[in-house]
């Protein structure tokens, strides 16, 4: 069903996708309970199609509930802690609050560097990010570093 969701997610068929999310989010929380990673990816993945929907105040609290019930459940220091902060630091930006996108992105950047390595997708997708928010704001000679750096460590 999660698989189902993401697929018409991705073909934005929103009512059909966020009905699917709804019953796969309920059914891991009855079953599983609100803790367990199958459910925080429920949660994640619903703040990500209110993002996508342009819905980024109801995204940014769904994506703060996850996130702090990550760091509770798994660790500051989880891949996935990480990918939730990276989730809330995108709906930061497209939200318009760079400060605070900015600075979510220096505090996963570096934990995932050390735990997950220069070259992993989940710190190239940080690294990118955050370029993303330098080159919104106007901060090309920061943004072109970033993705100097990115591009070598993808290779």
């Amino acid at each position: 069903m999660a698989n189902l969701a993401n697929t018409y997610k991705n073909q934005e068929h929103w009512c059909t996708a966020e009905e699917l999310e709804v019953q796969v989010m309920e059914t891991r929380k009855r079953v599983l309970g609100n803790e367990h990673r199958s459910t925080l990816n429920s949660f994640s993945n619903r703040a990500v199609t209110f993002m996508k929907q342009g819905r980024l105040n109801v995204a940014a609290e769904l994506a703060m509930h996850t996130m702090e019930t990550t760091k509770t459940a798994l660790g500051q220091q989880h891949p996935f802690t990480m990918a939730t902060i990276n989730n809330l630091s995108m709906i930061y930006r497209n939200q318009g609050r760079y400060k605070e996108a900015e600075e979510l992105y220096w505090h996963v950047m570096p934990t995932s560097k050390r735990i997950l390595g220069q070259g992993h997708p989940h710190t190239l997708s940080s690294m990118s990010n955050l370029a993303s928010t330098y080159m919104e704001r106007g901060r090309f000679m920061e943004a072109e570093k970033l993705e100097v750096q990115m591009v070598e460590s993808s290779k």
